[in-house]
């Protein structure tokens, strides 16, 4: 048994995605009150995306399943200890890196969240999971919460918030990432700034995944 496969976090990961599931239609209602143009606007935006996710304050905005498991596969695997992430939401991927963390043997995540109520969700969930002690929980805009205070060496860093604004996550972490340190894009499709970045061989390797999911290794600077 691991952490990620018994109580109380299979519980409650089973629960937050049936009701992830369950919340799909606000995302798409919505999405549905803006014409095609305020939607691409909003989603390519480096300057309106907290509009964007205002829209959606109440939504999980859950990673998939089967992202979950790559999570905690990968974080295990790397023996990750300190991982970033970016887009907290309800916490569902966040309480997968956690258990691979709990089953590492500890560590720290960072995790940024600008809606308030999200964060006292997340709060919650994290607790009912026990596993706040491996969670700090970071209030706010990312480009300011992560451009301060992170670990010398970062195992891993997942992106999971606004699009448009990866590229400017990763060169806020960049700096901290240790030589084969894994970088796990959700939705990465809708960043073609950040494929071209992790594609073009400076310091990269990466490749697609299931889900729109991008998983790339960073190699370091003199690669």
């Amino acid at each position: 048994m691991t952490t990620l496969t018994s109580a109380p976090l299979a519980p409650l990961l089973n629960y937050l995605f049936e009701l992830a599931d369950n919340m799909a239609h606000p995302t798409n209602e919505a999405f549905r009150v803006m014409s095609d143009e305020e939607q691409n606007r909003l989603l390519q935006s480096k300057t309106d995306y907290l509009e964007l996710y205002g829209h959606l304050k109440n939504v999980p905005l859950a990673v998939s399943r089967e992202t979950g498991k790559l999570l905690y596969m990968l974080a295990r695997s790397s023996k990750a200890q300190s991982i970033v992430e970016f887009g907290t939401s309800f916490g569902i991927s966040t309480l997968h890196l956690a258990a691979a963390v709990r089953d590492n043997g500890g560590g720290k995540i960072i995790t940024s969240e600008f809606e308030p109520g999200k964060v006292a969700l997340a709060r919650n969930h994290f607790a009912d999971a026990g596993v706040s002690d491996l969670i700090e929980v970071r209030v706010g805009d990312a480009l300011h919460t992560l451009s301060r205070d992170l670990p010398a060496a970062i195992d891993m860093l997942v992106l999971d918030g606004a699009k448009a604004i990866y590229p400017e996550i990763l060169a806020l972490v960049e700096p901290h990432l240790r030589p084969g340190a894994l970088i796990v894009a959700d939705d990465a499709d809708f960043s073609p700034e950040y494929l071209e970045h992790v594609h073009s061989g400076r310091g990269y390797l990466s490749l697609p995944f299931n889900d729109g999911v991008e998983v790339s290794m960073w190699l370091g600077r003199s690669q």
